[in-house]
């Protein structure tokens, strides 16, 4: 019988059975950033104990790094101790260390693919939730926390239970202004953010198959927000290709392919669960809720909790609530405050040649605080290297210097009050971005920017006018 991806990683990574029935894996690629690993290094040193593969781990800023100046020491006092330890431990275990203005800081989920450290058939963990979008590449890549930071550093392994297969197929072909951030929310939607609980997704089908690296990561980075414990693609030649020169692949390219392309899925591998969606029932898709499942198409009203019983039904009036929406009335045009265009789901350079492509000549609405947010170093340097920060300041945004920025309240970039954000960010949860009654409605990067020019939220099809020609 053929194995999926996922048993094959397992295969090759799995070390032994503990005592307690889990396993000890061990991490091919381990990230690491400012927030959950000083603790770990502590930790560490408590016990006297150095990291274990110190060559197989990497550092970068991201979560509280400012967006608009970055000289150090950093304003935030915490913030610059919390980057000096990242710093001061990595220079001590000998780990390569992303520094800000080192031409390859960014977010950690940005900068892993960009320089190839993310290769198919890798098991790959971060103390972040959103290690997930590394799956893209054909891999198993684990959010984890703070001791289990702590682990892989010492031991460059992880204890973890073998987990249940689901394989989504989406079919068809995308209608037009549709994105591979509305086919994660769409799937989100369908699914729920407890559906893939003990499993891992395989993402195929014709519209994954078609679509480039950089949508791929975006479907897999929410993969942590429909409950599944790792979401990947299996690699093909879009894959290689998109690896092809970068800095840290191995010398023999073509020998390295072969072996990668021998991780993908046997066709004759079985699955736990298999779904199937349609392309053709997958809209620009917008979130009314506090979490990523509450969402519905921008066609579509927001839900009412008079046609649900039960929890569902307390589950609606609370999010209605809090989000201060009518049942019942279109999500277009709810009024928003503050677009952002950024984060690990859609801060890549392909999310801004999109919207550049279609605000060119817009101006963002005046009751609107807009700001683009590049993913990286690298990202920041190719946008400006083709003038798209110099389209985006035009239409009214502030084009900010790398970082997670307003994706979650861990920086200078926060919501103030009850202010609502149109955001390409990955969660909608309370207080995520800095105000215990600031609104996040998540979205696609274009609709962010339809939104931001119209000052609600609004349909990118009819603002900028997409059709089968335009896109």
């Amino acid at each position: 019988m053929g194995k999926n991806l996922f048993q094959k990683v397992w295969d090759d990574h799995v070390i032994r059975q503990l005592d307690n029935g889990q396993f000890q894996v061990f991490m091919a690629l381990h990230l690491i950033h400012e927030v959950t690993s000083p603790q770990a290094f502590g930790m560490l040193k408590d016990k006297g104990l150095n990291v274990a593969y110190p060559k197989r781990t990497y550092a970068t800023v991201d979560h509280i790094i400012p967006t608009d100046s970055q000289s150090r020491p950093l304003a935030d006092d915490m913030a610059e101790k919390m980057i000096q330890v990242l710093s001061d431990a990595s220079s001590e275990h000998g780990i390569e260390f992303f520094a800000p203005e080192s031409g390859s800081q960014g977010i950690v989920h940005v900068v892993g693919p960009e320089l190839g450290l993310t290769q198919p058939g890798m098991t790959i963990c971060c103390g972040d939730s959103h290690t997930a979008t590394h799956g893209a590449f054909g891999c198993v890549a684990l959010g984890i926390g703070t001791s289990q930071v702590r682990d892989v550093l010492a031991s460059q392994t992880l204890a973890m239970d073998p987990l249940k297969v689901r394989r989504i197929k989406v079919d068809g072909e995308l209608s037009v202004g549709v994105t591979a951030k509305d086919v994660i929310l769409h799937i989100i939607r369908i699914l729920g953010v407890n559906g893939g609980v003990g499993y891992a997704y395989e993402y195929g089908g014709s519209v994954i198959d078609a679509m480039t690296m950089e949508e791929r990561m975006t479907v897999c980075n929410m993969s942590i927000e429909g409950g599944a414990r790792c979401g990947y693609i299996n690699p093909d030649e879009t894959t290689f290709e998109f690896l092809k020169g970068r800095e840290r692949v191995p010398a023999d390219f073509d020998e390295a392919c072969e072996k990668w392309r021998a991780y993908a899925s046997d066709l004759e591998a079985s699955y736990d669960d298999e779904v199937l969606i349609s392309a053709a029932d997958i809209k620009p898709t917008v979130t009314w809720g506090v979490t990523p499942a509450q969402a519905i198409s921008i066609e579509e009203l927001v839900p009412s909790p008079d046609k649900v019983e039960g929890l569902d039904k307390n589950l609606i009036n609370d999010a209605l609530g809090y989000m201060k929406l009518e049942a019942g009335a279109p999500i277009k045009g709810t009024k928003i405050d503050v677009a952002f265009i950024g984060s690990c789901t859609n801060g890549r350079l392909s999310d801004f040649q999109a919207v550049a492509k279609v605000i060119e000549g817009k101006t963002v609405a005046g009751n609107v605080r807009a700001i683009a947010v590049p993913g990286s170093e690298k990202v920041d340097k190719d946008a400006r290297a083709i003038g798209l920060h110099e389209i985006f300041e035009a239409a009214g945004f502030e084009w900010r210097k790398p970082g997670c920025s307003m994706c979650l309240a861990m920086n200078p970039d926060k919501l103030v009050g009850d202010e609502i954000c149109a955001s390409s960010s990955n969660r909608n949860f309370i207080g995520r971005q800095g105000s215990s009654t600031g609104r996040t409605i998540l979205m696609s990067p274009i609709m962010v920017a339809a939104a931001a020019i119209e000052g609600s939220v609004a349909d990118a099809r009819e603002v900028f006018n997409l059709t089968e020609e335009t896109s």
